[in-house]
């Protein structure tokens, strides 16, 4: 018996090591954890239950069968973050440059299997050259069944992607379906086809980071929810990110301990400039809202026109989606539609309440935005907002225009409760334009058409810049204080806890995608 326990010994001793001490070396040198240290750092010390450590490649040809690897290049199992069960992979890039065989793919399937059963979050963390060429279809197969087991679970189980180190090519499809993907500063990218690719096919002169790295996907292409400096900062903002999220679409997120006081914010009193022309920033009003320090971004450098992202109130998980003035006066394009609409509908899949805080004099128009599909994009929020059953309230603060008023979560489009600050706006559009054209005539006419234009405008600002037309129609439940929004939304949040909402039966809409 010693003898066959020193083997299974040895064969341990060699899968820990993973491509052997140089890669590690190697790795380390390069910044980046190995898979194992991801993660022990990940899950609570001691929990990791590793599946299928001593699994191989099944290849005989290009010399493979001389190349073996226990584990084949992917860690996978299970195990707790802050005693809440998880399924992890990670891909290791000390075994063949972390690239995807069949057997690679054959347990990664395993425990996202085994993670839709549990009802529990499935996390990967990407760290692969790509398919393995030489396993050909073989490898290509591995990862369709990847991408159908994301789209099967996709509503079911939060699923989240780590990307600590390339991801080019097909691979890029898992992380694309999945709810939340992070990036690392770097050391990871990115990319369907590569600079050399590129520069052969369009003769573009482009760096790998420059193409795909983290800040091109936070800032511009919008594929990066968060970006980290390091390894071991992304693993702590996937553990946050992963506190506000229930486990699976059944059950509600976790509730943290808290005790009703006295509720009171006067600070929200100061925000609003007395000039509603004048920009301020809605992180302002969110942290005045909040329990304190809660406020989690999601999308941070991308459409910074619109902020969304979780947080807690009273010790229960939201998800916040806010007009953000002081960029592009808060309108709505065609990024911040679609940001907004996908955190809208990952909230509406997994029971997390939404708050919504309106700023917003409309869409913003131009050419560019017309040409880019403004109308569609637009469209998918207004289906996101319509479509979602949790609680939903509403405050707006200051401008809520034309269209844009309908699609931020109007009563119109379903809210249970919409509130409004005195400084409230709520009309067709400003002021000034609505009275250079109901009073075109008579301003035209005038001696002085500047003093005529002004006492119309005066006039319409006087009627309609306000809340109280809408409140009068019910459409506006009720005009609160500043500081008094906390605890106006601490009670309809809980007023709305059991909240039951009959929908059409149906196999699924359409959303305009």
């Amino acid at each position: 018996m010693k003898d066959k326990i020193n083997r299974l010994n040895d064969k341990i001793t060699q899968a820990l090591l993973g491509g052997g001490k140089n890669r590690i070396a190697k790795q380390h040198a390069n910044k980046k954890l190995t898979a194992r240290e991801r993660v022990d750092y990940l899950l609570d010390e001691g929990s990791f239950e590793e599946i299928g450590m001593l699994v191989t490649h099944r290849t005989a040809d290009f010399g493979m069968e001389k190349e073996i690897y226990y584990g084949d290049g992917v860690i996978t199992g299970y195990g707790t973050i802050n005693e809440r069960l998880v399924y992890v992979y990670a891909q290791d890039f000390t075994v063949f440059g972390g690239s995807l065989s069949e057997t690679h793919a054959e347990k990664i399937c395993k425990i996202m299997d085994m993670a839709v059963k549990m009802g529990a979050p499935i996390i990967g963390l990407n760290d692969s050259g790509g398919a393995r060429i030489q396993e050909g279809v073989r490898s290509l197969g591995g990862y369709a069944d990847i991408f159908y087991r994301n789209v099967q679970a996709s509503g079911v189980i939060p699923q989240i992607s780590a990307i600590m180190g390339p991801c080019a090519g097909g691979a890029v499809y898992s992380p694309a379906i999945t709810d939340f993907t992070l990036m690392v500063e770097d050391t990871s990218y990115m990319f369907v086809t590569g600079p050399n690719v590129v520069k052969t096919v369009t003769n573009e002169t482009v760096t790998s980071e420059e193409l795909g790295g983290a800040s091109a996907h936070s800032k511009k292409s919008g594929v990066a929810h968060c970006t980290s400096a390091n390894d071991i900062e992304c693993l702590e903002d996937l553990k946050r990110l992963l506190s506000y999220l229930p486990q699976n679409n059944k059950e509600n997120p976790y509730k943290l301990p808290y005790e009703f006081q006295h509720e009171i914010r006067s600070e929200l009193e100061n925000i609003i400039p007395d000039n509603p022309n004048k920009p301020y920033d809605m992180h302002e009003v969110i942290a005045g809202i909040i329990d304190k320090g809660s406020f989690f971004e999601i999308h941070k450098n991308y459409a910074e026109n619109i902020i969304v992202g979780f947080a807690r109130l009273g010790g229960k998980s939201i998800g916040i989606v806010a007009n953000q003035p002081i960029f592009l006066a808060g309108c709505l394009d065609v990024n911040s539609s679609k940001k907004a609409a996908r955190f809208t509908r990952f909230c509406d899949c997994f029971n997390i309440p939404l708050l919504v805080l309106v700023d917003v004099p409309g869409f913003l128009p131009g050419t560019d935005q017309e040409w880019n599909g403004i109308i569609i994009h637009g469209a998918k929020l207004l289906y996101a907002l319509s479509e979602a059953t949790v609680p939903r309230v509403t405050v707006i603060t200051r401008k809520a225009y034309g269209g844009a008023y309908d699609v931020m979560n109007s009563k119109h489009i379903g809210a249970d409760m919409n509130f409004a600050w005195p400084s409230a706006e709520i009309a067709v559009m400003g002021a000034k334009g609505a009275s250079e054209i109901i009073f075109k005539k008579e301003i035209y006419a005038a001696d002085d058409s500047v003093a005529k234009l002004l006492e119309k405008e005066t006039e319409y600002a006087q009627l309609f810049a306000n809340p109280y037309t809408a409140a009068e129609r019910g459409f506006i439940d009720e005009v609160i204080l500043p500081q008094e929004t906390r605890r106006k939304l601490l009670k309809a949040f809980s007023m709305l806890e059991n909240k039951v909402c009959v929908t059409p039966n149906r196999k699924h809409g359409n959303i305009p995608l």
